[in-house]
C-alpha cells in the first residue's frame, strides 16, 4: 500500500480525503459537510450525508448540496456503500446500530473535533477542556486570559463556532476547545497542547451505556499526550485524582499541574505528595500556580467576579492552561479580575425587595446544583428545583440542601419526586406548578439579604425549549418583579 500523503503545513490532513460520509446534520455535521463541499472534486472525491430527520432548513440545505454534487439522504437507518472517512455528529452514539453500520462501511470514523485538529495549521496550538461540569466557564475564561496576554485565541467546540468552522477560517493561532465525551469518544490522533480535565461524575449514560464508557471517553483527551503536553487535572475531584495517581505511577511522560488535593482547592499537592507542580488557593485566599520552577501568585478569590469554590477551580484551571502556553502571570491576573460570569451559570439576575436573585439554569443535573449550593457562603440560598426529571439519585442533593439551603421550591414535572425526596429532611419545602410560581413562592418566603437561585437539577423541556430560554424567562420575571417593587 502506498504511503499516505499529507498537506504541507497542516497537522495531519491527507492530500486526499477520498470518499467522505457525514453522519448527522446538526451544527457540527453541517459545518463538516460545508467544509467538504468546498473541497468536492478536489481533496474530496465524493460526499454523502446521512442527514437524519428532515426539516425545512435541512431540506433547503440538502437541495443546494445536491446541486453541488453531494448525496444527501434523510431517515437513513443503515449505511450502504464504502467510504474512506466518516465524520460522525456528537448526537450519534458510538454504541448505536447506525454508528456501527457506518464503522463497517468506512475506513475510519472520527469526530468533528478530530477532523478539525487534523486540518488545522501545523503550528496551531490547542487547549482542550473537558469535564462533567464547568467546561463552558473554563473555556471562556481560558480564551479571555490568553487574549488578555496578547494571544490570538478563539473559543470553539461547544462554545462559539464549531472547531472546523474556525479552522476553515484560519481564525486563530490558539484554539480553546470545549470538548464533550461525545466528541472525544471518536478521536484518534487528537493531541492538544494543554488538556484540562475538571471532573468526572455520572452523566450521559444513555449515550455511553455505562459510566465506565463515559469516563474512558473523557480520558481520551490524553491518549496522544507526550513530553510537549501539559495536563491540568482537578485533584479535588475523586475520579480525576484517582487517574492522577495512576498516571504518576505509570511515569506519564507529560507535565501535570494538579489543582488542589483531596482536602479541596486550598490543598497544595507539592506539600501533600512532593509533586513538582500545583495550583491552589493559598493563604489569605490568593490563587497560586506553581509550575516549571516558577510560582505565580495571581489574585485574591474575593476579587473575582465569578463566585463559589467551583469557580476557584475553574479559574486555576484556566490560569494554568494560559501559563503553560506562555502567558505572563501579570496578564493572567488582570484577565482573572476582568472576567464576568457567563449567562445561565450562577449569573446575577437582579434584586427584588433586597433579595438577590441568581440564574443558574445551566444546572441541568444534580452535580451542577451541588456546586451552586456552596457558591453563596455564608448565605443559605432558597433554591428553585425542578423541570423535566432526569431520574438521577437525589439523596446527595437532599443532604447538601440540609447543609447549605434555607429552603427549596420544587416545581414542574419533577415536583412530586423531588418533594418526596425531601419528605424526611429538615429543609423547608415549598411547591409550585411552574417556574414562575416557584420564583413567587421563593420571594414570598425571603427577607431582605436573602439569596434566591434557580438551579433546577433538571432539564428544561417540560416548559422550555432549552436551558437558555428557561434562564432568559427567569431573568425577565425577576426584572418585572423588581420593577413593581421600585414603582
Amino acid at each position: 500500500m502506498a504511503a499516505r500523503e499529507y498537506v504541507a503545513g497542516r497537522k495531519l490532513a491527507p492530500v486526499s480525503l477520498g470518499r467522505v460520509l457525514v453522519l448527522g446534520l446538526g451544527k457540527s455535521g453541517k459545518a463538516v459537510a460545508d467544509y467538504c463541499l468546498e473541497r468536492l472534486g478536489g481533496r474530496v472525491s465524493s460526499l454523502a450525508v446521512a442527514a437524519g430527520a428532515p426539516s425545512a432548513a435541512a431540506e433547503a440545505w440538502a437541495e443546494e448540496a445536491r446541486a453541488r454534487g453531494a448525496v444527501v439522504l434523510f431517515e437513513h437507518e443503515a449505511i450502504e456503500g464504502t467510504y474512506d472517512l466518516c465524520i460522525a455528529s456528537p448526537g450519534i452514539s458510538e454504541f448505536s446500530d447506525f454508528y456501527r453500520s457506518a464503522a463497517e462501511a468506512a475506513g475510519e470514523v472520527i469526530s468533528e473535533v478530530e477532523f478539525a485538529w487534523r486540518e488545522s495549521a501545523a503550528d496551531a496550538r490547542w487547549v482542550a477542556i473537558t469535564g462533567t461540569n464547568g467546561k463552558t466557564t473554563t473555556t471562556a475564561l481560558t480564551c479571555h486570559l490568553l487574549r488578555a496576554a496578547g494571544f490570538d485565541a478563539v473559543s470553539v467546540g461547544n462554545i462559539g463556532d464549531t472547531c472546523i468552522q474556525a479552522v476553515a477560517a484560519d481564525a486563530a493561532a490558539v484554539y480553546v476547545a470545549e470538548v464533550s465525551s461525545y466528541q472525544l469518544a471518536s478521536t484518534r490522533d487528537f493531541a492538544p497542547d494543554v488538556a484540562v480535565v475538571l471532573n468526572i461524575t455520572p452523566d450521559h449514560l444513555a449515550w455511553h451505556r455505562s459510566h465506565e464508557n463515559y469516563a474512558a471517553a473523557k480520558w481520551k483527551v490524553l491518549a496522544q499526550a507526550d513530553a510537549s503536553t501539559t495536563a491540568v487535572l482537578n485533584a479535588c475531584d475523586d475520579a480525576v485524582r484517582e487517574r492522577l495517581r495512576a498516571l504518576r505511577a505509570q511515569g506519564a511522560p507529560f507535565a501535570i499541574v494538579p489543582i488542589g488535593t483531596a482536602a479541596g482547592v486550598g490543598g497544595d499537592m507539592r506539600a501533600v505528595c512532593g509533586a513538582d507542580a500545583a495550583a491552589f488557593r493559598g493563604p489569605g485566599g490568593k490563587l497560586v500556580v506553581a509550575r516549571a520552577g516558577e510560582v505565580s501568585e495571581l489574585v485574591y478569590v474575593d476579587n473575582l467576579q465569578i463566585k463559589g469554590e467551583h469557580n476557584q477551580v475553574n479559574a486555576l484551571a484556566a490560569a494554568s492552561a494560559a501559563l503553560a502556553l506562555g502567558a505572563t502571570a501579570s496578564a493572567v491576573a488582570e484577565g482573572l479580575l476582568s472576567f464576568a460570569p457567563l449567562e445561565h451559570r450562577i449569573e446575577p439576575a437582579g434584586t427584588v425587595a433586597g433579595v438577590a436573585c441568581y440564574n443558574d439554569s445551566k444546572a441541568t443535573n444534580v452535580d451542577a446544583t451541588l456546586v451552586a449550593l456552596t457558591a453563596f457562603l455564608p448565605a443559605r440560598p432558597i433554591v428553585l428545583l425542578g423541570g423535566r426529571d432526569k431520574g438521577t439519585e437525589l439523596a446527595p442533593l437532599v443532604a447538601a440542601c440540609e447543609q447549605h439551603a434555607r429552603a427549596v421550591v420544587c416545581f414542574g414535572e419533577a415536583r412530586e419526586r423531588f418533594v418526596a425526596a425531601f419528605a424526611d429532611s429538615s429543609v423547608p419545602v415549598m411547591e409550585a406548578d411552574n417556574m414562575e410560581g416557584a420564583l413567587d413562592a421563593a420571594l414570598a418566603a425571603a427577607v431582605p439579604g436573602d439569596v434566591v437561585v434557580l438551579s433546577p437539577a433538571c432539564a428544561s423541556f417540560d416548559e422550555f425549549s432549552c436551558f437558555e430560554e428557561r434562564g432568559d424567562v427567569f431573568k425577565a420575571l425577576v426584572a418585572a418583579r423588581a420593577g413593581k417593587v421600585g414603582a
